[in-house]
């Protein structure tokens, strides 16, 4: 079969399967299945798959068919320009939390030398994008998961910023409870509520971890205890920076004692659509 057959078919087989971005999925699985660009596949559109490559094209589109993310099919997704290995223990990093690390980067600025707890870490993506971008940060990320530790690790490794970075196992900010002397407590954490598990897309509820996704009857319950402990972890005057659902502003806000956080603000994404909130600690 050529390539542009193969495709064709791919396409037509995804669209059936209710799947977004179907020939976008096609070409990015071809791609994979052959170690190509997608300048190749608009160049050779002639190409002659030999059987196996046709049997494992056709493996990968049934696996995308069925839900399964096509970041778990291959095995990598790109985060602030870094290409990041994903398993299904860890949460797929999405653009949106790219404003999380504009949000900190911006802020750093008046840090000389940052020092940044990562809670929830997942893949390390946060971590790693801003240890990568501060090349004098001081980072600790920690995550409840040891399946999750071990894909981050294997990235700073990957990315050669493992020895940047200290990744450690923690509920919330529990292995660091006594430290008082970070700059930053950043977080992308489970913010689903169970009340709102019908909005979550088939993919994600099917596929990507539960502790990544949901976080109680209201999506608040990680939240919660990541604005006390950060408090505690945080030098007076500095910021933690929580990334939040499309519903949960007014919820994230009221949680901020004022006798406790001050300047608390709302950094939108690119739909303007809350993503972000940030808080100084008094």
């Amino acid at each position: 079969m050529q390539l542009k057959q193969a495709l064709t078919a791919a396409v037509d087989q995804l669209e059936g399967s209710d799947c977004g971005s179907p020939r976008m999925n096609a070409e990015t699985l071809m791609m994979f299945v052959l170690g190509v660009n997608r300048a190749h596949l608009y160049a050779h559109p002639e190409r002659e798959l030999t059987a196996s490559e046709q049997d494992r094209y056709e493996d990968v589109i049934e696996q995308r068919a069925a839900g399964v993310p096509s970041q778990y099919i291959t095995g990598h997704q790109e985060f602030w320009g870094l290409d990041f290995v994903v398993t299904s223990a860890v949460l797929i990093p999405r653009p949106e939390t790219e404003h999380l690390v504009e949000t900190v980067l911006e802020l750093a600025r008046e840090v000389t030398t940052p020092r940044i707890a990562d809670v929830g870490t997942g893949s390390g993506c946060i971590a790693l994008a801003l240890a990568n971008e501060l090349c004098s940060a001081d980072v600790v990320a920690v995550d409840l998961s040891t399946d999750a530790l071990e894909v981050a690790r294997a990235n700073a490794a990957r990315l050669q910023l493992d020895g940047r970075v200290t990744f450690l196992q923690s509920d919330v900010l529990a292995a660091l409870a006594g430290r008082s002397d970070f700059d930053f407590v950043v977080s992308n954490p489970p913010y689903v509520g169970h009340d709102e598990a019908d909005k979550v897309q088939r993919s994600v509820f099917e596929y990507e971890p539960r502790m990544a996704v949901f976080a109680g009857e209201h999506g608040l319950d990680m939240i919660r205890p990541l604005i006390e402990q950060a408090h505690a972890a945080l030098k007076p005057g500095r910021w933690l920076a929580v990334e939040i659902g499309y519903s949960m502003r007014d919820a994230v806000l009221a949680l901020l004692d004022p006798t406790m956080w001050e300047e608390p603000m709302v950094v939108p994404d690119l739909q303007g659509i809350p993503r972000v909130v940030v808080a100084r600690r008094l």
